[in-house]
């Protein structure tokens, strides 16, 4: 009886051990933990925190994700994010979905919004999100979280945010001394864009993963107008989207993994479920390995 107890135990060790970390599923989920990171004009924003379960790593990179809805909706409890989340802390990773402010709740961000209120909402929604990382570094050793080893994600209005804060910090914060104990290794965007791809630099040139529509008509897959405003129009702003972020990243000598969707709208800020297994090996190899790539698939 005892051996067979000693046969199961080692056939169940080099099961767990054959599987590849951070890119199969390889634990169960602990219970998910929601906190209160901040209190903005008396609003907790809250965030959901996923962590593997009987995961003895103590140096593990943390995901951390910002839902879209046009700063006006959406909600860090949408199926798709879940399931994102869940599937990254299977993997090993810390997952994190984050609330935000909602400035435009009830409100246009449309062409009839003008461009100086669109620029301040990104600032708002940038500043939620990186207070969100501080938190999450703060707490970095309840959580075994490696503060250089951390992926910034967003889809539509907040991959605008995650991008803006990431690519664009110096249009985006007045001082950002706050922000200096941790280090973005990649992003992750869902058709996103950032306000000026020229603030990308050699020194902020994170690699990144981004999926777009070519003919997305709310956020510019290359360069062109936020909305697809006339330039008459008050909330006329031109923005960068993904193909126009990843020509910079390459001429900066920086990895990317590019998915564009001939003729695609703004379906494809959803979560590309589809293409987990791509997306995690990139993670993996570029992310947290810091191996080279720049790879552009057409859909």
């Amino acid at each position: 009886m005892k051996n067979l107890i000693f046969i199961g135990l080692f056939l169940l060790s080099f099961s767990i051990s054959a599987q590849q970390r951070f890119t199969d599923d390889s634990f169960e989920l602990k219970d998910t933990e929601t906190k209160t990171y901040a209190t903005k004009n008396g609003d907790a924003l809250k965030l959901d925190i996923y962590q593997p379960k009987n995961d003895t790593m103590q140096q593990r990179p943390l995901i951390i994700f910002m839902h879209g809805g046009g700063f006006s909706g959406g909600t860090r409890t949408n199926p798709g994010e879940v399931n994102f989340a869940e599937s990254a802390a299977k993997k090993g990773y810390v997952a994190v979905q984050i609330s935000y402010r909602l400035t435009r709740k009830g409100q246009s961000f449309g062409c009839d919004y003008e461009a100086s209120g669109k620029m301040e909402t990104f600032k708002l929604a940038a500043e939620d999100f990186m207070d969100a990382v501080n938190f999450m570094v703060k707490n970095q050793e309840k959580y075994s979280i490696n503060p250089s080893k951390i992926i910034a994600g967003g889809s539509s209005a907040g991959a605008e945010a995650v991008l803006n804060a990431v690519y664009n910090e110096r249009l985006m914060f007045d001082d950002f001394s706050n922000y200096k104990d941790f280090n973005f290794t990649g992003v992750f965007s869902l058709a996103g864009a950032i306000v000026d791809a020229r603030y990308i630099t050699e020194e902020n040139a994170i690699p990144g993963v981004f999926f777009h529509g070519t003919e997305d008509n709310l956020v510019p897959y290359a360069t062109g107008p936020h909305h697809w405003c006339d330039r008459r129009q008050p909330g006329y702003i031109m923005l960068d989207g993904s193909k126009s972020i990843t020509e910079k990243l390459r001429k900066l000598n920086t990895s990317y993994l590019l998915y564009s969707f001939e003729g695609g709208k703004h379906e494809h800020s959803g979560m590309p479920f589809d293409y987990f297994p791509e997306v995690f090996e990139f993670f993996n190899s570029v992310f947290l390995n810091e191996e080279k790539q720049q790879t552009e698939v057409w859909k």
